[in-house]
C-alpha cells in the first residue's frame, strides 16, 4: 500500500514518516522527556539522533515489515506520532499506536488523527478490526478509543515491557461494521 498524506482538517496533517524526520523526532523527545518517559518505554533509550535515525529507517526502509507511520503536524509545527503495529493481514486486523508532545495535548489533535486514519485503514486496506491499547491509568490516551467509540474488552496484563518492570494494557477494539454504523 503506498502511503500518503491525510489531511485531518486545516490545521493538523499526517504525513508519512521520512529518513529525513529523525531529527526532528528525536528533538521532540529529547525536548519531552519527562513528560513522554510517563507511558512510552522507548524514551530512555533514545539517547542521541542516531537511535531516532535508527527507528526511522527500520519502519521506512524494511519493505517486507514496514509498519506504517505518520508524523502530525499541527499548524506545520510536529506534533507527535500516529502509525499502524503488528498489522496481521492474514486475519484482516491491526493496533494503532500514538503518542504527542505535552504543548500539543489537550487540543483534540490525537482524537481527530486517529479518526482519520481509522477511517483511512477501513477505507483503503483489508482491515476488519483495529485495536488501541493504553497503559492503564493513561488516562489521556484511553479517552481517546472511548470518543471513538471502541469497545473496552478487558486488560491485557503485563502487556508492555517498561524497563525491568511490565504494563497492564487497557484493550479497545473497533470492527469494520461499527465504525461504517
Amino acid at each position: 500500500m503506498e502511503l500518503q498524506i491525510i489531511i485531518v482538517d486545516k490545521s493538523i496533517v499526517l504525513k508519512p514518516m521520512e529518513h529525513d524526520d529523525a531529527q526532528t523526532i528525536f528533538d521532540a523527545i529529547d525536548g519531552n522527556r519527562v513528560f513522554l518517559r510517563r507511558w512510552l518505554p522507548f524514551v530512555d533509550a533514545t539517547k542521541t539522533v542516531q537511535d531516532s535515525r535508527a527507528f526511522v529507517k527500520s519502519i521506512v526502509d524494511d519493505a517486507e515489515w514496514r509498519q506504517e507511520v505518520f508524523t502530525i503536524w499541527h499548524n506545520r509545527e510536529f506534533a507527535g506520532l500516529i502509525g499502524l503495529k503488528d498489522v496481521d493481514y492474514l486475519n484482516c486486523k491491526l493496533e494503532i499506536g500514538y503518542w504527542l508532545i505535552e504543548k500539543m495535548t489537550g487540543k483534540g489533535i490525537m482524537t481527530q488523527s486517529a479518526e482519520q486514519l481509522i477511517s483511512f485503514c477501513f477505507s483503503n486496506m483489508e482491515v476488519n478490526r483495529i485495536c488501541i491499547k493504553c497503559a492503564v491509568n493513561n488516562t489521556a490516551s484511553s479517552n481517546i478509543p472511548k470518543r471513538l467509540g471502541f469497545t473496552f474488552e478487558g486488560v491485557e496484563r503485563n502487556g508492555e515491557r517498561y524497563g525491568s518492570r511490565y504494563l497492564d494494557l487497557e484493550v479497545y477494539s473497533i470492527l469494520r461494521k461499527e465504525w461504517v454504523e
